[in-house]
């Protein structure tokens, strides 16, 4: 039995220590506490949004083994490595190991040294490993990808309908069912045959808002794919979908003889070679999968910054679980599609001759009626989205193509009804490229023959072009409008649903095909370039820290990501941490990672700033956003953030006068930093602040704050805090009030004036009594934010000062 108890360890304690992040996401905190007491969750949150961190912090801190349930027998390899990267104790089960392998895995699972076990389905419902969870003290069973339950997803497993009876035999165990695509027909179906019916649901957000949809029409789609991913996407990895397997095949050729790392992926090809592309592909850099939907489910790599569709997926559930592969480190990643009416008219045929009962095919005709619908949509594309999910996106989200487009609608009815009545009129037995033959009144021999010429339709269209014809019958295919001949040849016929708009009893409303934009946009690559090169004098440190994570990944044969994901290298170029302290605060360095890695990612800043050393006063210019994500142990909660201004002045002034906080408490309770807590420390020491928050309040009428040591300072009302901080506040009051010698007036460069509203004394001339405390503080090794809020300069200017007067 596991013997250990982390009962008392808290669930923000260990997001800390082995996750490195400050901060919970969501509904990750509630859904840990009531896992925490025993209840049952069902979880659906979006790729990316931190889903097995819901069950990993539970099954660190709860005695016992947590279970975790997948179907990727493929993966669990690599699920666990990246479990132990964190310092979390994990295994797996399954048939790559060997019989001597497994059994000192049991073992070790029945003796409680693990924390995680990865087992597939098919194992857990067999007789040995029921017997195993008997002799096993269990932490919780973690169910993935629940939406495999569903038979009317393409995702389905059988054994997934079989775990009903982990509820019938373990009842006191907690369970959590977790996935990231399920509308609300299939959430009542996990309910159902999982026995979730007393289980909690937390439903998170659908959107992904870091990801950039766009769809497009298709002429050529080979050559627009590679225009796509060379000018937006030049050394990216991302993947590439295809619905056949010798389109996959011949797509992933072509792209490598255009000189890209392009790799196939489907069912066909022989297991050893797809795990070999699967671990290419998950280890290493500027990879592009190429891939049938038997790829992906379960794919944890972080930086895919691109998702391509080069057919139509089946629908919409499917493209949002594919595209949401794309950017799961929350940088932006793009959403690709290409499609035309052999599209329309292929899915429709699919459909027609799908075995399945009636109410299959109903469902599958309104998914896919979906899918072409989000295609033709000339609406906001993530409201769309959102809205097929049951989600209601208020205003346009301003990241789509159609928000950044121009996409006009007009009133089609005539149209559509000159297109309905020449089906009608040559038989409901022709395609769409012979129809817009009669329409446009071409007297080709095929028409001739058929007597065409001489029908009420022919040669009606000619407002239109050929193009715009075509895009007609796409929309009417789309709309469900027209039915496709089901043996294959493509021949359109009316629907029922298209007799009220050829009696005018309905109005319909097509879309004008956008023009594709000539102008090239920004890679999200170059984007990405200029955003890290603007942090340093160059993108050199970014670059000397990708090898040496590379360097590191290789030597263990893990993912670059396992060792530190791109944003938190992006942190450390940003931030320049220098000692362990800082680099603890760096956003994804947990203690493991920093114990294991943190020396040689701290030499190489080192060693970078040595040969590079930075201007004494830098200007930076941050997103707000990323300022808000790297503060790293600064972070407040969300309360906190809707006091004003003034009401955080009054809050800092009443808890330092109760005393029962320590500085950094407050900062986190306010919503300040903990330099500022000590500003308002020696504010309140000189009296220059009252209760409200406001000056002017008589000294002598404040009450003495409470000394620690169980005496009373009246001498020194703030005797209870650490000496560092006093110096530094001290050392502030005397800063902050100093004239100028180089005045805002005396300075013509904006970007210096806009430095000055964040670091007050920026580009000032040093003072020999500044020299002495950077020096003294060198020795004493203080923080270097806590310095430059001090001294009222940019970090990078503190640490180039101090390694002139120190020379180290």
């Amino acid at each position: 039995m596991n013997m250990r108890s982390h009962t008392q360890i808290s669930p923000l304690a260990v997001l800390r220590t082995y996750f490195g992040y400050d901060s919970f996401r969501g509904h990750q905190e509630e859904i840990i506490q009531h896992l925490m007491t025993g209840g049952d969750a069902l979880v659906l949150m979006p790729t990316g949004g931190g889903k097995s961190i819901c069950y990993q912090i539970p099954a660190v801190i709860r005695n016992g083994v947590g279970i975790v349930i997948s179907p990727l027998i493929a993966l669990m390899q690599d699920q666990v490595d990246a479990v132990r990267q964190l310092g979390i104790r994990a295994e797996f089960l399954n048939s790559t190991l060997s019989p001597r392998e497994a059994r000192t895995v049991e073992l070790k699972m029945v003796s409680g040294e693990i924390d995680l076990m990865y087992v597939a389905p098919e194992r857990l419902l067999t007789t040995d490993f029921q017997q195993l969870l008997k002799k096993t003290q269990l932490a919780l069973f973690a169910i993935d990808e629940a939406h495999c339950v569903s038979q009317w997803g393409h995702d389905f497993r059988p054994e997934y309908l079989q775990l009903s009876i982990l509820s019938d035999r373990f009842p006191h165990i907690p369970r959590i069912a977790l996935t990231a695509t399920a509308d609300l027909a299939t959430r009542r179906e996990i309910i159902e045959k999982l026995k979730l019916e007393d289980a909690r649901q937390f439903i998170s957000s659908f959107d992904r808002p870091n990801i950039y949809y766009r769809v497009e029409l298709k002429d050529n789609e080979k050559a627009q794919l590679l225009e796509f991913i060379q000018t937006e996407h030049p050394g990216d990895s991302g993947i590439v979908y295809c619905l056949s397997r010798k389109r996959v095949e011949a797509t992933a050729k072509w792209l490598s003889e255009k000189g890209l790392t392009a790799l196939p992926y489907h069912a066909g090809m022989e297991q050893g070679l797809r795990l070999m592309h699967q671990r290419r592909f998950l280890q290493e850099e500027r990879v592009i999968m190429v891939a049938t939907i038997a790829f992906g489910m379960g794919i944890d790599k972080p930086d895919v910054r691109f998702v391509a569709h080069l057919d139509l997926p089946k629908t919409l559930e499917s493209y949002y679980q594919e595209t949401g592969r794309a950017g799961r480190d929350g940088e932006r990643a793009d959403a690709w599609m290409v499609y035309s009416l052999a599209d329309v008219v292929a899915l429709r045929q699919i459909l027609d001759v799908s075995e399945g009962n009636e109410q299959f095919k109903r469902i599958q005709q309104q998914k896919m009626q979906a899918m072409l619908g989000f295609c033709e949509t000339a609406r906001c594309r993530r409201q769309v989205l959102l809205g097929y999910f049951g989600e209601d996106l208020s205003k346009s989200c301003g990241f789509c193509d159609t928000c950044n487009g121009k996409m006009e609608t007009w009133d089609g009815t005539v149209v559509a009804q000159k297109a309905l009545s020449c089906i009608y009129r040559t038989g409901q037995r022709f395609g769409a490229a012979y129809l817009t033959d009669v329409l446009l009144g071409k007297e080709d021999e095929r028409i001739l023959r058929y007597g065409h010429d001489r029908i009420s339709t022919f040669g009606v269209g000619k407002e239109l072009s050929e193009s715009e014809w075509k895009s007609v019958f796409r929309q009417l295919v789309a709309a469900g409008l027209l039915s496709v001949d089901i043996e294959g040849k493509g021949g359109f016929s009316l629907a029922p649903s298209s007799r009220p708009v050829l009696r005018g009893e309905q109005r319909f409303e097509l879309r004008k095909d956008p023009v594709p934009a000539k102008k090239r946009r920004s890679s999200i690559r170059e984007l990405e370039r200029a955003s890290v090169a603007s942090d340093t004098t160059s993108g050199g440190l970014w670059e000397k820290l990708r090898v040496l994570r590379l360097k590191i990944a290789r030597e263990q044969s893990i993912a670059p990501f396992m060792v530190f994901h791109d944003s938190t290298l992006k942190e450390m170029v940003r931030y320049l941490p220098c000692t362990p302290e800082e680099m603890r605060k760096i956003s994804g360095v947990g203690e493991r990672k920093l114990k294991f890695y943190g020396d040689q990612f701290l030499a190489a800043i080192r060693s970078y700033l040595e040969g590079n050393p930075l201007p004494e006063e830098e200007v930076r210019f941050d997103s707000p956003e990323s300022d808000e994500r790297s503060r790293g142990k600064y972070e407040v909660s969300s309360t906190s953030t809707h006091l004003s201004t003034k009401e955080q002045k009054a809050e800092v002034i009443r808890l330092l006068k109760e005393g029962k906080l320590n500085s950094g408490e407050i900062a986190e309770r306010v919503g300040v930093s903990p330099p500022t807590v000590w500003a308002y420390k020696a504010h309140l020491t000189m009296g220059t602040y009252g209760a409200d928050g406001e000056r002017g309040i008589n000294r002598d009428a404040d009450p003495v704050l409470p000394d620690t040591t169980g005496t009373n300072r009246s001498d020194d009302p703030l005797g209870c805090f650490h000496e560092d901080e006093l110096s530094l506040v001290r050392l502030k009051e005397l800063i902050i009030n100093r004239p100028l010698k180089r005045p805002d007036h005396s300075i013509t460069d904006k970007r210096l004036l806009e430095l000055r509203k964040k670091y007050r004394r920026a580009y000032e001339p040093w003072s020999d009594e500044e020299d002495e405390w950077l020096v003294s503080s060198y020795g004493r090794k203080q923080n270097t934010a806590a310095l430059a809020e001090a001294l009222q300069r940019h970090p990078g200017a503190i640490m180039s000062r101090i390694r002139k007067l120190t020379g180290k």
